[in-house]
């Protein structure tokens, strides 16, 4: 199955966002090529500058003390594993302990010159060739395992945000339930009377050849089913099309 995500509102596009660069971030980290690493560095700049959009930190540590609370308020609940309660609450004060710890996200590597002449040398097409900066040109040709530890060093800063925005992730996710609908003539709405939620997910089977178009807000879900031609250009569809849908509001 394709599970496609739409959010709701600009704090889960941005916790998306990040999660999708911090999965490309070690992907291309844990590689020997040099333009793995390229991808690697340009990934880590990218998860700085949507930090410096954004205050992410903030938002995480209220949605993991937000979260924390409702689960603290299940202790006393006859059907809940107490042992599983516990562990996971103090699974959520030490992640959130560690990025409040943390000063403003990434701040040891805007103090590194060098990293910030690469940052802006890597805005421009081509720029971190040879040419314009030998001193990465030289970074480059070091061994890998001397590099492999100047990625680690870098990354460092994020990975209490990164783990912090994984556990929030996690709940949000936990929160809804999947269930089989079927959108007919390809087409889907359904009404949510003003609830609030945070998180919209579909599974297609990839079998149908399809993919969701998505519209939400508190009043309703859309959802129309395309396919692409051979330019790749989206064509609504008209048949039926069976897909799972969770509604997370965590």
């Amino acid at each position: 199955m394709i599970l496609y995500e739409y959010p709701f509102n600009e704090r889960i596009r941005a916790y998306l966002r990040l999660e999708y660069l911090f999965d490309r971030l070690f992907f291309f980290a844990r590689g020997d090529d040099i333009r793995q690493h390229q991808i690697a560095v340009s990934t880590l700049f990218d998860i700085l500058e949507t930090c410096e959009r954004t205050d992410v930190k903030t938002s995480v540590l209220q949605d993991l003390e937000r979260q924390r609370l409702a689960l603290a308020g299940l202790r006393d609940h006859p059907d809940v594993a107490q042992q599983t309660l516990d562990d996971m609450l103090r699974d959520m004060e030490r992640v959130a302990g560690a990025l409040s710890a943390q000063g403003k996200t990434g701040q040891a590597l805007r103090e590194n010159e060098w990293l910030v002449s690469l940052r802006g040398r890597l805005a421009v097409p081509g720029g971190a060739s040879q040419v314009d900066m030998p001193s990465y040109h030289a970074w480059q040709h070091k061994p890998a395992e001397v590099r492999h530890a100047d990625l680690q060093a870098w990354s460092a800063p994020l990975l209490p945000l990164c783990e912090g925005l994984a556990m929030a992730l996690r709940l949000l996710r936990e929160s809804g339930r999947k269930g089989p609908i079927t959108a007919e003539q390809g087409a889907y709405q359904q009404m949510l009377g003003g609830k609030v939620h945070q998180l919209l997910r579909v599974w297609v089977d990839p079998v149908h050849g399809v993919f969701p178009e998505i519209s939400a807000n508190k009043y309703m879900i859309w959802i129309r089913f395309s396919t692409q031609d051979g330019e790749l250009k989206p064509q609504p569809v008209s048949r039926d099309v069976p897909f799972q849908l969770s509604l997370c509001s965590a």
